[in-house]
């Protein structure tokens, strides 16, 4: 199926509520960087935490490739930054710091296998474990990042060490693919209301201030999310393809 089809039937799954979506147990949050877990979860997460649900967030990659040139914020500085807006963001969302995890994998560059990757997979299952998980939520496959292709593996390897726990999708850069590239069957899923989110929501993806506003104004190179890729995000659902073993 050619993405802009995929994409427009993503658009119209029918609404669940949060128990239909994630069953009965905890839920895992895996972002490839600080920030995806606001942008394309950060309605779920806070819909979560308000009725109780544990909540694991793990950030996968360091997130100091976004300015890789800034002379005021070289890696470690930029790294430091990036998990302070992270938890700044969690806190928004109704997460402590103790349910924030950081992989610390190098933003880029991070492993879809090898003995790397096994490592992060088995972190992410005790995580999962540890809070009871029935579901995962990783990026989606198909967005044209490495990273982000990179986690869903990760995602695939820790489901494979837990047995019968549900695997979500969320896509981020995926909604920037070329119309006609093909991503294969037609969607499964749904669609969560997160009106009552949205402020919440707003101020998470806020918080990392690093990628939305000119606070690192020294690296002509370095990344910031535009207006039109936000205003995506701002919408009272989020979508979760259903990812089948």
């Amino acid at each position: 199926m050619r993405a802009d089809a995929f994409l427009a039937a993503a658009e119209t799954l029918p609404f669940a509520d949060l128990r239909t979506l994630a069953g009965g147990g905890g839920l895992v949050v895996i972002a490839p960087h600080p920030d995806d877990e606001s942008l394309g979860c950060g309605g779920l997460i806070a819909q979560a935490r308000a009725r109780g649900m544990p909540v694991r967030l793990v950030v996968v990659s360091d997130g100091a490739g976004s300015h890789p040139n800034s002379p005021s914020y070289p890696p470690e500085r930029l790294r430091a930054l990036r998990e302070a807006e992270t938890l700044a963001a969690g806190r928004a969302l109704g997460l402590d710091a103790d349910s924030i995890h950081f992989l610390g994998l190098p933003d880029r560059f991070v492993p879809a296998s090898g003995p790397a990757a096994e490592s992060a997979a088995e972190a992410i299952a005790a995580l999962a474990r540890a809070c009871g998980a029935s579901a995962l939520f990783v990026t989606w496959a198909h967005d044209p990042h490495g990273d982000h292709q990179a986690a869903a593996a990760l995602a695939g390897l820790a489901r494979r060490r837990l047995g019968d726990v549900r695997l979500f999708a969320y896509p981020i850069w995926g909604w920037t693919l070329p119309g006609e590239t093909e991503v294969g069957a037609a969607p499964r899923g749904v669609r969560l209301d997160i009106a009552g989110e949205l402020a919440a929501k707003g101020a998470a993806i806020a918080a990392h201030r690093s990628q939305t506003t000119d606070l690192i104004d020294d690296d002509p190179d370095g990344f910031r999310l535009e207006p039109t890729m936000l205003a995506r995000f701002a919408r009272p659902f989020e979508i979760f393809l259903e990812m089948r073993p």
